[in-house]
């Protein structure tokens, strides 16, 4: 029981990683705030948890909202008296747009998504860490913020702020008791997949020239692992760093 008696929140939970993610803390003794756009996704996550003799609560919200933002950390600490664990999980995906065919709408979307709801989210989280002089962070990058020809100009730029936004903060807080880091997964059999609509022509023909060097897709549960780990005392020593995993694709 290596979260026992912690409160998470994990957005994107209805499915794939953040789905395993609650699971995991919750098996772990954590009590978990499952939160996603999709709330009967996010509420069949919570049924889960508790046949397993877990506590949670489903939240709806879609982070690119500030107020959903505000209400589901609000809700946490109605509902749990504090929280002590963020997973900023979740993400959309664009089109494999190159820069020349980037649209305003979908940038503003992708950011709106993967990079500004991370910056609120843990905006919020931060008086509730500050107080106690304790707080854990995770935000899920990707190995599309650390190489350039993961996904198309926006999807990439998204996750390389991730990365950074992660740095600065661990580096910020980390006389206050608080650790930030992120976990940069390579292919994972998730639906991201499904957040876009059609493949940009030149660019999924760019991003397929290293598709070959993959060696497998990830399990949502092996990525848990790792967030179980970073959530947990063990990684005391761990902050504003990254871990990727990806089965050595980047090692490439």
């Amino acid at each position: 029981m290596r979260l026992k008696d912690k409160i998470a929140i994990v957005t994107g939970a209805a499915s794939g990683m953040g789905k395993a993610i609650a699971i995991l803390f919750a098996k772990e003794g954590a009590k978990v705030v499952v939160s996603d756009i999709n709330i009967e996704g996010a509420k069949k996550t919570v049924e889960e948890i508790k046949l397993n003799k877990g506590e949670a609560l489903a939240v709806s919200a879609n982070v690119a909202k500030e107020e959903d933002i505000q209400n589901l950390i609000e809700t946490a600490v109605l509902e749990f008296g504090t929280l002590d664990i963020l997973v900023n999980n979740a993400g959309i995906m664009d089109n494999f747009e190159p820069a020349g065919d980037v649209e305003d709408e979908k940038w503003e979307r992708v950011f709106a998504v993967n990079t500004t709801s991370v910056m609120r989210a843990t905006r919020k989280a931060l008086p509730i860490f500050l107080k106690k002089k304790n707080g854990v962070i995770i935000n899920i990058a990707s190995a599309g913020g650390l190489q350039g020809a993961r996904a198309g100009a926006a999807y990439t730029a998204s996750k390389h702020a991730v990365v950074g936004l992660t740095k600065n903060t661990g580096f910020m807080y980390a006389d206050e008791g608080i650790r930030c880091n992120a976990i940069a997964p390579g292919a994972v059999e998730t639906n991201i997949i499904t957040s876009f609509k059609s493949a940009n022509p030149f660019g999924i023909e760019r991003i397929q020239l290293g598709a070959g060097i993959n060696p497998r897709l990830g399990k949502p549960e092996e990525v848990a692992n790792v967030a179980l780990f970073l959530a947990s005392d063990e990684s005391s020593f761990l902050n504003g760093t990254v871990i990727t995993a990806d089965a050595g694709c980047n090692a490439y």
